[in-house]
């Protein structure tokens, strides 16, 4: 890893890609076709991106009802609903809300600060969110490695994207989700086509990294400044009163006042 100004810019970045209530409980709005199988196998992924403090950027699919392709299905991930969280355990100790207000300005370093960096994604494209964009093709990283929902649609858009821009590629692919299992298959075989290198959970296990350095937020015992998105203001307990995506329990979904249950979660414009 090289040493950046916040510490160290990371050889790897996982990218966790829309995994929410909505697409993996049997409840949800639209689960996937293999959730059954998805659910350990993400759980693996997670648990070997906290144990060798791997960076993460995440995806928050989040909708207004009349914003929806309906094609899918119907309404899901609509902001401040419970279909909209993430999944407990795909919540890092320390992460940061990136909130959108039509701009390119993110700070290129968080990772020196948070382990886990979550942008709002209104598309089938996270990279149609400008300060993702530009935050994902800036970071210094030699390669990201992608899971979570849809193969086919989410997880390929972003691994073409990436790969338009010359990064280097691996999605974990029985680390994914997918509605269609045809169409999940003929995705893969184009990622592959245009170099994308696929893997499976238990050939990422294998994977010695070494161990990322301590975050600076683990120090803030839980609470941390919040800066707003526009529509409110952080209040220095990790509240990032930010709209609609504010923090619950570690997770994104109701509105709710609390101080993040412990989790070191900051809001960021």
């Amino acid at each position: 890893m090289a040493v950046g100004r916040n510490g160290f810019y990371p050889s790897t970045v996982a990218v966790d890609l829309s995994t929410q209530a909505d697409f993996l409980t049997q409840r949800g709005a639209n689960p996937v076709a293999n959730l059954d199988v998805l659910i350990p196998s993400l759980r693996k992924i997670v648990a070997w991106t906290k144990w060798r403090r791997v960076p993460i950027v995440s995806s928050l699919n989040s909708h207004r009802p009349c914003e929806l392709d309906r094609e899918q299905g119907g309404p899901f991930c609509i902001d401040g609903t419970n279909g909209q969280r993430k999944l407990i355990f795909t919540v890092m100790g320390s992460f940061v809300r990136v909130e959108g207000d039509n701009t390119l300005a993110v700070p290129i370093d968080l990772f020196g600060t948070y382990q886990q960096v979550i942008f709002r994604q209104r598309t089938k494209d996270l990279l149609s969110n400008p300060k993702a964009d530009r935050f994902l093709t800036q970071v210094p990283a030699d390669r990201f490695i992608l899971y979570g929902v849809a193969l086919e649609t989410t997880v390929k858009a972003l691994a073409l994207g990436l790969r338009a821009r010359n990064r280097s590629v691996v999605v974990v692919a029985d680390g994914c989700g997918f509605w269609s299992e045809v169409e999940a298959d003929l995705a893969l075989r184009q990622l592959e086509a245009k170099g994308v290198r696929l893997m499976t959970v238990d050939q990422l296990l294998r994977e010695r990294l070494p161990r990322h350095g301590r975050y600076l937020a683990l120090d803030h015992g839980g609470n941390g400044h919040g800066h707003g998105n526009g529509n409110g203001h952080g209040n220095g307990n990790g509240n990032g009163h930010g709209g609609s995506g504010r923090i619950q329990n570690g997770v994104f979904g109701r509105k709710h006042s609390g101080n993040g249950a412990g989790k070191n979660g900051h809001a960021v414009n």
